[in-house]
Parts: C-alpha cells; sequence; structure tokens
C-alpha cells in the first residue's frame, strides 16, 4: 500500500509572525518620519517669509533711498511687514527691534509651533 503525501499550499505560522513584525517596525519608522517632516515643513516656511522680509527690506530701501516719497519709513522690524503684499500672514509675529535711519538690526519672526528665523531690517525716514 502506497502512502499519500498531503501537500500544503501556503504560510506557516513563524512566516506569517515574521512578515507582521516588519510590517511593524516599517510602519513605527514611517510614523517617526512624518512627525518630522511636518515640523520640517513650518521651520522651512517661516525661514521662507523671512527670506521675503529681507528682500522686502532691500526693495523698500532702495525705493525710499531713491525717493522719499516712495517706499514706506521703517523705524522698527514691525515695519517691515507693511512691506509685504497682504502683509504678514496669519500666526506670524515680529519681535519689535528698533532701529536708526541707514542702520541694518538683526529682527526675528516668530512662526507657529515657536519656530523662527532671522531676517535684516534696515532703518529709513
Amino acid at each position: 500500500m502506497k502512502c499519500k503525501r498531503f501537500i500544503i499550499d501556503g504560510f506557516t505560522l513563524i512566516e506569517l509572525t515574521v512578515i507582521i513584525s516588519l510590517i511593524g517596525v516599517l510602519a513605527a519608522v514611517a510614523i517617526t518620519k512624518f512627525i518630522y517632516i511636518n515640523s520640517d515643513a513650518q521651520t522651512a516656511a517661516t525661514q521662507a517669509i523671512a527670506s521675503a522680509l529681507s528682500a522686502s527690506n532691500a526693495n523698500n530701501y532702495t525705493s525710499r533711498k531713491l525717493s522719499s516719497g516712495a517706499g514706506i519709513a521703517i523705524s522698527n522690524c514691525i515695519d517691515l511687514s507693511n512691506t509685504l503684499k497682504g502683509g504678514l500672514p496669519s500666526g506670524y509675529s515680529i519681535m519689535a527691534n528698533a532701529t536708526t535711519a541707514n542702520v541694518n538690526i538683526a529682527c526675528t519672526l516668530i512662526g507657529p509651533n515657536s519656530t523662527s528665523a532671522a531676517f535684516t531690517a534696515t532703518g529709513i525716514n
């Protein structure tokens, strides 16, 4: 009498456990990366607005130097928010630092989630 062999196709319990464990580890790593991507994006947005303020400062200073009727007078870092089209976006603020004519000062932009970035203001009457 011949014995019949049973061929069972499929995965063993150990193989399934290993695969599920690997998926869990990959998910944990992906979630951690996603959390950091969100804060990195917020930091980049704050730095972009600070760069726009610096560029706006240079344009305003040049315009005002050429014609006293052009641009706006800058005596404080906060005054630079008026040089941006549409003003400073909501959720952002500028630390107040006074300046005098033709003097560059370092200013700080505070964004959501306490992100911050530096920009330059030049005083002009």
